[in-house]
């Protein structure tokens, strides 16, 4: 189901609680298989293509700085569509009472998680003493989770690295986790990579670092008791299903933005769900109605069409296809003709 926008805030806001109102929480086991929040990727418009592919795959909205939220121009931030849940809100922030007020707004506008990112390691994020270059304040880190916690009754979660510059022992991460656990955290995501602080750009710290693999598994076997979720260079299904057996749960990144359609089995395998085959001409005319409302009110059909251009690869045709749509998308007059004609093109061919 789908929203429709309006230009106040509160008229959404309003709308939004109405349809959620009663709901219980959707947010049980769907971190088994989760989509990492990626700044300029895992937008609304992206969610819902996402929802196309997996219904139950728990979904991340983009690191939004908690004290952004204290305005209302920041809260427009929130806004979501009912089909996106279940669906978890990430929030950067230092401030215990910042960031619980970030937390109650979630709870509010009916988020599943909120979650806190103290994994992020660019220089913009550190200047704002939050991300990963809080691994090194780990009792402020608790206060902030506690903080939270008193506030909410969803879940409250973190995402973190395994360490960060020289502070990358096994100690170092037990200590971090035995702290932040104290304060209630209800599930840890692990990023297995320490961060570079200086020297390495965001791009460079998800890959260059190596993948502690073995430090995370023995953190789970160490403490049983907390659920942790594997997060780092799973790019295939099977590796998803693999890392299952060590952990809670398993959060995937860029593997999931650039081949979206590689992760169609997923319901199926983890949540037991019937598969039934899905193309992409189907997530593109499944999306059509959300593309019409967004145009509907001034939106761009490009803030949609960039993110389909990832369905079509591996077959004779597929760059030709989406340079035409990314052409066609781009421009200021683009309707959602764009969208059914690069649909029927698929569909013509079985895909």
């Amino acid at each position: 189901m789908y929203l429709k926008q309006s230009n106040r805030f509160e008229s959404f806001h309003e709308q939004h609680k109405k349809m959620r109102k009663g709901k219980t929480s959707e947010i049980e086991n769907a971190y088994r298989f989760s989509i990492a929040p990626m700044l300029d990727c895992t937008d609304s418009h992206f969610r819902v293509l996402m929802r196309q592919i997996s219904k139950r795959a728990l979904l991340y909205t983009e690191m939004i700085v908690a004290k952004a939220l204290e305005h209302e121009q920041g809260r427009k931030l929130l806004r979501f569509q009912e089909i996106e849940h279940p669906i978890a809100l990430q929030v950067g922030g230092d401030d215990p009472n910042v960031l619980s007020a970030a937390a109650c707004l979630a709870e509010d506008w009916g988020f599943d998680e909120i979650n806190l990112n103290v994994g992020c390691p660019s220089p913009r994020v550190q200047s704002g003493n939050f991300g990963a270059c809080l691994m090194s304040q780990k009792k402020e880190v608790a206060k902030c989770v506690e903080a939270m916690k008193k506030k909410v009754k969803i879940p409250v979660t973190i995402k973190h690295r395994t360490g960060i510059d020289d502070y990358d022992s096994y100690e170092f991460l037990t200590e971090f986790v035995d702290e932040i656990a104290s304060a209630g955290a209800d599930r840890f995501i692990i990023h297995a990579r320490k961060a570079w602080l200086k020297g390495l750009n965001p791009k460079q710290n998800r890959t260059i670092p190596p993948l502690e693999y073995s430090k995370v598994a023995k953190l789970k076997q160490e403490r049983n008791h907390l659920k942790i979720e594997f997060n780092g260079g799973i790019n295939t299904p099977d590796e998803c299903i693999k890392a299952l057996k060590s952990f809670d749960g398993v959060m995937v990144g860029r593997a999931a933005y650039a081949h979206p359609l590689l992760w169609q089995t997923m319901d199926a395998k983890i949540f037991n769900e019937n598969h039934k085959a899905i193309t992409a001409s189907k997530v593109i005319k499944g999306i059509i109605p959300y593309a019409e409302n967004h145009l509907n009110n001034n939106g761009r059909l490009w803030d949609i069409g960039k993110h389909i251009l990832q369905l079509v690869e591996g077959v004779p045709g597929a760059r030709a296809w989406r340079r035409e749509v990314s052409l066609k998308a781009q421009s200021s007059k683009a309707d959602i003709s764009v969208l059914e004609a690069a649909a029927k093109q698929l569909e013509e061919r079985g895909l």
